[in-house]
């Protein structure tokens, strides 16, 4: 059984392929290159997949609080309607106007290029094997250890650990696709030992059980 975990990159994706204990990172150029690796049984990514209409997604606050200080890793989703805007200026004014007075942040205004096409790519009806998850929440189940800033030298060595034990991962990193940073190639694999999970049957989500307007859970899982 392979899965995928894939990690937004510069406008592109950073892509794991685990099968067993072997993973392979790949550069993947859109959404449509991420669909289209063959022979997945599930795509853990690391990008909203269910939008609210009109208010804070449930899953972005819980998963906010089980990280604590690192809550700050997980952006509020924009609602649907800022899919459509055309600059930053119209993104806050369509979001104030949903939500009735939240406005979007920049950091999750860079996001929007990327969810948008991701909602476009997935179409109707829902997919099952489309799954959101955040690398962080992965990290911190799997070594409680994790704490330290991924950007830095301890938190980049303590993510590396806690990969360790479940695939390969410095075959992978010594194999990656010139360019790809570290980071990235890191939640990449996160993502894809949360698809795992989620292949097993035995993972662990965040979330209020709602759907959005296309019918897609608003939950993240690892």
């Amino acid at each position: 059984m392979a899965v995928l975990g894939v990690d937004g990159w510069r406008g592109a994706w950073a892509g794991a392929l685990l099968e067993g204990r072997t993973v392979a990172l790949l550069a993947l150029s859109d959404v449509a290159a991420v669909l289209a690796v063959p022979d997945v049984d599930v795509v853990g990514i690391d990008m909203p997949v269910g939008l609210s209409d009109d208010g804070v997604r449930a899953c972005d606050v819980e998963a906010r609080s089980r990280l604590g200080r690192a809550g700050s890793s997980v952006f509020p989703a924009p609602v649907r309607a800022v899919l459509g805007a055309r600059d930053y200026a119209d993104a806050r004014r369509l979001s104030v106007e949903a939500t009735g007075g939240r406005s979007l942040s920049a950091q999750s205004f860079r996001l929007v290029r990327s969810i948008a096409a991701l909602d476009d790519a997935l179409g109707d009806p829902p997919r099952d094997d489309v799954v959101e998850v955040h690398p962080e929440l992965a990290f911190r189940a799997l070594d409680d250890r994790v704490g330290a800033p991924k950007s830095s030298a301890r938190g980049l060595a303590q993510r590396i650990r806690a990969l360790q034990p479940v695939m390969d991962v410095l075959d992978a990193l010594a194999a990656a696709p010139p360019g790809l940073p570290a980071v990235d190639a890191l939640d990449a694999c996160a993502a894809a030992w949360s698809a795992r999970r989620l292949a097993d049957g035995v993972a662990e989500c965040v979330g209020d059980g709602t759907r959005d307007a296309r019918g897609r859970p608003m939950r993240i899982c690892w």
